[in-house]
């Protein structure tokens, strides 16, 4: 589902103090190493430490038992380079031969699936000691699952490398858990998606859905219609033969690829070559705009039948996936509104709607898939009473519509809430869960839940910046999909978010290394100080504001202050926590004063800096306003610390003053907005409020300062 029907779901975080229930520690002698430590993303379903440390050498090396295959031979290999960037050690390039010498012991029992599938078994088990590693499982996909938490498992200190003492017993909770790439409105080249391929087996997801068509582009070659990607994609498109070595590339990494390709709306692009089949006269263009467009596919003529079937069947054969995405989304029916042969198809069948009408559609288009040997999956637009009950839902509205369709009998999985595009933060994407605490599914209807997607619709990314959109945040989607629903910890994921980041830095993904070169870029210098401190604090706008706020087409660079910026601000989240605990007691008033005043000097000098950095900088005239407000953002906060460290009273004015500041400062500019303004307004009323606060405790304090904290307000 796109921008005009995706309702986002409002969580309510409650976040436990501990660590995830679900890692089972014992307690443990002093040289074990505390859960609290580990820094394994998904958390596995069971972790139990034990005593002793395995140290890893120069001499590490791997021995593999039972079967083995190129699958399971090139996944210890790749692990085996990662070990060694960071150890920098160089590792036998033979593997082992002796068990009872072998570090790591993989013990496979067998290929598992030819194509990888829904029911592939990905569970394994994994024990360190003092004297050797021992990964099992029952498939090789399982094996590359182990070998993933194994390489995050790795710790460091002054006697060298080494894996903690452990046992983990693991297997996925839910046996889909996807990325969407939407490569029809912006093309990515390969080497972009093999990057993404390889963060998705870091992080365990095992479905890339590759949606191939839209309005935008048509980005697969077909060899039986070639006008569809010859006349309809710009020349950007991948080969047959570039689609077996991703699906090869995939496979060797545990993960399915399944293709969308989105009928009867969104389908501009398939009207440019072939006219004949769409619902109004051509000629047709491309769309270089964002949005729903109105051309849709005839329905009601034999020919498109047979031209789907055509298609169709070429893609079965070149897709081995069993599942076929047909899209079905945001089709308004306008072109068949006024389409008389249309209506008179409609009147003449009893159609009574366009619901019916793309229910009938849907019934044609899943006889084909079926022939071709494919079961059909869309959008929750192909939800219908007449609807075959092996069809998938994927579902755009949330657990609720999940959970309504599971009852009907049809699996589903869940999108909305990983809709990584709308740019929230991870932690709220990290509370959606397809089967929440309060589900009211019992145990059967449950197994119709199959699990989830992260959605990375291509409207504002290119291949400089999709990597910062989707990462480092899907990997916190990754757990909800394959941890148990007990594992909620906020403040314990961000913490191992920030490694698992640096992690997948040494796969090729771009997310950190090309937010330095963006700024560079926009700043024309080496020097970015002034606006990487903007920058750090500020984010894109939500949801689908950017279209109203700045608008461009797909053709327009995507190269601007608001494509360096990123979707979640981890400075602005250490500025809240130093907020939080400078306010909520009177000893740590001394304590924090000297980070928050260094940060918000740190805020006031940039923004008077970067006056000299635009000036020289036309790209970056729209950041003007951002840094005139950042100025005076920092001069607000400065002022509420003094008033509150010296214990000054001020006064009702002076409090409205800096709020009516902080109003106008968050109001978005250049489809960007301050993070931090909600922090900021707590210190100016806890300043305010100053007699209040010294007679209430911290509890009632913080409750008091966080009601009058605007909603909404940044």
């Amino acid at each position: 589902m796109k921008a005009a029907k995706y309702t986002i779901l409002v969580l309510i975080l409650t976040c436990a103090s501990n660590l995830p229930c679900a890692v089972q520690a014992q307690r443990a002698p002093s040289e074990m190493i505390a859960t609290s430590q580990l820094e394994l993303m998904p958390v596995p379903a069971s972790v139990q430490m034990q005593a002793g440390r395995l140290p890893i050498t120069s001499s590490f090396n791997v021995m593999v038992k039972s079967y083995a295959d190129d699958r399971l031979r090139g996944g210890i290999a790749r692990m085996l380079r990662r070990l060694a960037g960071r150890t920098v050690f160089s590792f036998p390039a033979d593997p082992a031969t002796d068990e009872s010498t072998a570090t790591l012991v993989v013990q496979c029992e067998r290929a598992g699936d030819a194509v990888p599938s829904l029911n592939e078994n990905e569970s394994y088990r994994l024990e360190v000691t003092d004297k050797q590693a021992r990964l099992s499982a029952p498939t090789v996909v399982g094996a590359l699952r182990g070998l993933e938490t194994f390489l995050q498992l790795l710790q460091g200190d002054r006697d060298g490398y080494y894996v903690p003492g452990i046992r983990v017993q693991d297997q996925p909770r839910f046996p889909w858990r996807g990325l969407l790439i939407d490569v029809g409105r912006h093309y990515e080249p390969m080497e972009v998606l093999k990057r993404n391929l390889d963060a998705m087996a870091a992080v365990k997801l095992n479905v890339f859905h590759w949606h191939l068509t839209e309005d935008q582009g048509f980005r697969v070659e077909s060899r039986k219609l070639p006008k569809l990607h010859m006349l309809g994609s710009d020349g950007l498109f991948y080969t047959q033969d570039q689609v077996r070595e991703i699906i090869a590339y995939a496979r060797d990494r545990g993960i399915r690829v399944m293709p969308e390709f989105d009928i009867p709306g969104h389908s501009t692009s398939w009207l440019v070559g072939y006219p004949e089949i769409g619902s109004a006269p051509g000629p047709y263009k491309i769309e270089r705009g964002a949005g729903i467009f109105e051309p849709a596919l005839d329905p009601t003529r034999e020919q498109t039948y047979k031209f789907l079937d055509t298609f169709l069947g070429e893609m079965a054969a070149l897709f081995p996936d069993a599942y076929m995405h047909i899209g079905g989304d945001e089709n308004e029916g306008k072109q068949w509104d006024r389409n008389p042969q249309i209506q008179a198809f409609m009147k003449e069948k009893g159609i009574k709607d366009n619901h019916a009408l793309q229910a009938y559609f849907n019934q044609r288009i899943l006889k084909i898939l079926q022939k071709h040997g494919k079961k059909m999956i869309g959008w929750e637009e192909i939800l219908h009473p007449d609807l075959p009950k092996d069809a998938v839902i994927q579902s755009w509205r949330g657990p609720d519509s999940l959970a309504a369709a599971a009852k009907q009998g049809y699996n589903g999985i869940l999108s909305a809430g990983y809709y990584i595009d709308l740019i929230f933060p991870a932690s709220q994407h990290y509370l959606a869960d397809p089967i929440p605490e309060n589900s009211t599914l019992t145990a059967e209807e449950t197994k119709h839940v199959l699990g989830g997607e992260a959605t990375m619709w291509g409207e504002w990314v290119s291949p400089e910046t999709i990597d910062s959109r989707i990462w480092p945040r899907t990997a916190a989607v990754a757990e909800r999909l394959w941890s148990p629903r007990n594992v909620t910890d906020v403040d314990d994921m961000y913490r191992r978010l920030s490694v698992i980041s640096r992690h997948l830095e040494e796969l090729g993904l771009t997310h950190e290394k090309n937010y330095g070169m963006l700024l560079r870029r926009l700043g024309g210098s080496d020097d970015t100080g002034p606006l990487r401190t903007l920058a750090s604090i500020i984010e894109p706008v939500k949801q689908y504001r950017r279209y109203q706020m700045r608008p461009q087409t797909m053709l327009s660079p995507l190269t601007g202050l608001v494509d360096a910026a990123r979707p979640d601000s981890e400075a602005a989240r250490q500025f809240k926590a130093n907020v939080d605990a400078f306010l909520s007691d009177a000893p740590r008033f001394a304590l924090y004063r000297p980070d928050l005043e260094h940060t918000l000097v740190e805020w006031q000098t940039a923004g008077r800096a970067l006056g000299p950095t635009i000036d020289r900088s036309p790209a970056l005239q729209e950041a003007r306003p951002l840094a005139n407000n950042l100025s005076a953002i920092a001069a607000a906060g400065l002022e509420a610390i003094s008033h509150l460290s010296a214990g000054d009273a001020v006064t009702g004015e002076w409090r409205d003053a800096q709020l009516a500041k902080l109003d106008e400062a968050a109001k978005p500019s250049a489809a960007l907005e301050f993070v931090v303004i909600t922090s900021v307004r707590k210190l100016v009323i806890a300043a305010a409020e100053l007699p209040q606060l010294r007679a209430t405790t911290p509890a009632e304090w913080k409750k008091r300062v966080d009601t009058q904290t605007t909603p909404g307000h940044k």
